[in-house]
């Protein structure tokens, strides 16, 4: 169509302005109605399971059901509370992955020093062995880890559980200080050297500050990977057990309650970590701003 625009103490002119057509609003239209179906049944299908899981844990019924429905109760939380050996499985399950994070994390950072200092044509090989554990089936991690200690009389059990998880952790971990070390200004570093700076001071005034968030990233997805963690740790842990490995034991004579009561603990407690993250998020925003 035309619209006219006014001159400045001259007659009106004239420029060619396109209106949107008709078909072109009802294609937007019908592209925000399928991109909001489809967020809808995103979210349906992210948390729909969790909330029959936690409901479940509210059921009187002696199986995890909401179809069978015989009221509230919360006597399933005293029942996990009366479990001694979940709770030993939390237990052994904390001391392991307390340990992977104490070997994986030095591991990784040591491995991505190495791929990202060493200027080296071998890199492409390193970097394809050290990444290898990531791709490896879990199965096979468990198996070749036990075969291995059994060699020096170490038979399955925590400490070859946490070897094993530390394997293909430590990968991650390296990948993760990768990433970081990619991006850090290199020019600092040399400036201290320059100056008489030892490498190790060089490493611990300037490099581990400059990590340290991705130390404490790699450190919470350590963790995490190692409490749940099962294909790797049923094979290596021998005659102990972790959270996971005796929940999927109990698989073979039935699920109770209580399994859901240890599913909505664990979502409360995420959900509280990350409302605590995001408050103290947002109080570090404030500060700088405030500066």
């Amino acid at each position: 169509m035309k619209a006219r625009t006014i001159g400045q103490g001259g007659p009106l002119t004239t420029a060619a302005v396109r209106a949107p057509t008709a078909p072109a609003a009802v294609e937007r239209d019908w592209s925000q109605v399928a991109l909001n179906a489809y967020l809808v049944i995103f979210f349906v299908y992210l948390f729909a399971p969790l909330l029959v899981m936690s409901l479940a844990a509210f059921n009187a019924y002696q199986y995890p059901s909401i179809t069978q429905w015989q009221g509230w109760t919360l006597k399933w939380f005293g029942a996990l509370a009366d479990d001694t050996r979940m709770w030993q499985g939390v237990i052994h399950s904390l001391i392991i992955a307390t340990g992977v994070i104490l070997i994986s994390l030095p591991l990784g950072l040591a491995g991505a020093l190495i791929l990202t200092r060493l200027q080296s044509r071998w890199n492409g090989v390193l970097y394809g062995i050290m990444v290898s554990p990531v791709l490896t089936p879990g199965i096979i991690l468990g198996i070749s880890t036990l075969i291995f200690w059994q060699n020096f009389n170490v038979g399955g059990g925590k400490w070859v559980a946490t070897v094993a998880q530390s394997s293909f952790i430590a990968s991650y971990s390296m990948l993760m200080f990768m990433a970081r070390l990619q991006r850090q200004d290199r020019s600092l570093e040399e400036a201290a050297l320059d100056l008489g700076a030892s490498p190790i001071l060089v490493f611990r005034r300037i490099t581990l500050p400059f990590l340290a968030p991705t130390i404490f990233t790699a450190a919470v997805i350590g963790f995490l990977q190692s409490i749940e963690n099962y294909n790797t740790t049923v094979f290596a842990i021998g005659g102990d057990w972790t959270l996971v490995t005796e929940i999927g034991s109990r698989f073979r004579f039935g699920l109770s309650p209580v399994i859901n009561v240890i599913g909505v603990i664990f979502v409360a407690i995420t959900v509280i970590a990350a409302a605590i993250y995001v408050l103290l998020r947002q109080r570090e925003l404030q500060r700088a701003e405030a500066r």
